[in-house]
């Protein structure tokens, strides 16, 4: 990771955690946001201000040599934050290549994917962990109300051990082949993005790439990938 890592959307739901992710843990951070130029959601950018980051007008001014650039989904190409970084050759990330690296990266992870209740069941996961007092890192995609305090009102991120990064993970870009946690989350596959014949392929290889999985067997699409997965586990195995 980059000593100094610019958010271009920093105000968007799965950048602003991983923003205060990266400052607690003692990076230096900055970046812009359309809905800052344009006057809205003030509390949230006064919140990430308290937390020592720096926020610049998205017109190219804030971007520095030696940065690397995230982009959320909602940032086109033709940004002028991307464009100067492209002309100072900066690395630049997706918000699903920069959180794949840092989930990736822990020594324990817990990745939560499916059509919905992704953001509750990462809550409640982290919510476990940290009444087990195993200081988790929880990046969500929504706040968790039993982690916002008054001086944390954003608390869609928690932060504690990077080795033990729990995180929400999603299908609708494809994103999620990009990660190899150590125990798959699966709360249920429905039509949502995609066809189902990708959304099953997508969610398949999912559970595969883990070392763990955990599925909701009450769903009846989820409960058919735990079939095909005991199959493929047991004949990698080598039994009959």
């Amino acid at each position: 990771m980059k000593d100094s890592t610019f958010f271009c959307g920093i105000g968007g739901s799965g950048m602003l955690p991983l923003a205060c992710i990266v400052r607690a843990s003692g990076g230096r951070v900055a970046g812009s946001d359309r809905s800052l130029d344009a006057g809205r959601v003030t509390p949230k950018f006064d919140y990430l201000r308290s937390l020592g980051i720096d926020l610049f007008p998205q017109d190219g001014s804030g971007l520095k040599p030696g940065m690397a650039l995230v982009t959320s989904a909602a940032v086109e190409e033709t940004i002028p934050d991307v464009v100067r970084a492209r002309e100072l050759g900066l690395t630049h990330m997706t918000r699903p290549q920069f959180l794949a690296q840092l989930l990736n990266a822990a020594q324990r992870s817990v990745a939560v994917g499916g059509t919905s209740g992704k953001s509750t069941v990462t809550g409640m996961i982290g919510w476990i962990l940290h009444a087990c007092h195993r200081q988790p890192t929880v990046m969500n995609g929504a706040v968790m109300k039993n982690f916002a305090t008054p001086s944390a009102p954003f608390a869609s991120a928690l932060v504690g051990d990077p080795e033990l990064f729990v995180s929400e993970v999603d299908e609708s870009d494809g994103s999620i082949g990009l990660y190899h946690p150590e125990v798959a989350v699966l709360t249920n596959v429905s039509l949502d993005h995609k066809e189902m014949a990708e959304l099953r392929s997508l969610f398949g290889a999912f559970l595969l790439r883990a070392r763990k999985s955990i599925l909701n067997l009450d769903d009846p699409e989820t409960r058919a990938l735990a079939d095909i997965d005991q199959a493929l586990c047991i004949r990698s195995l080598g039994a009959p």
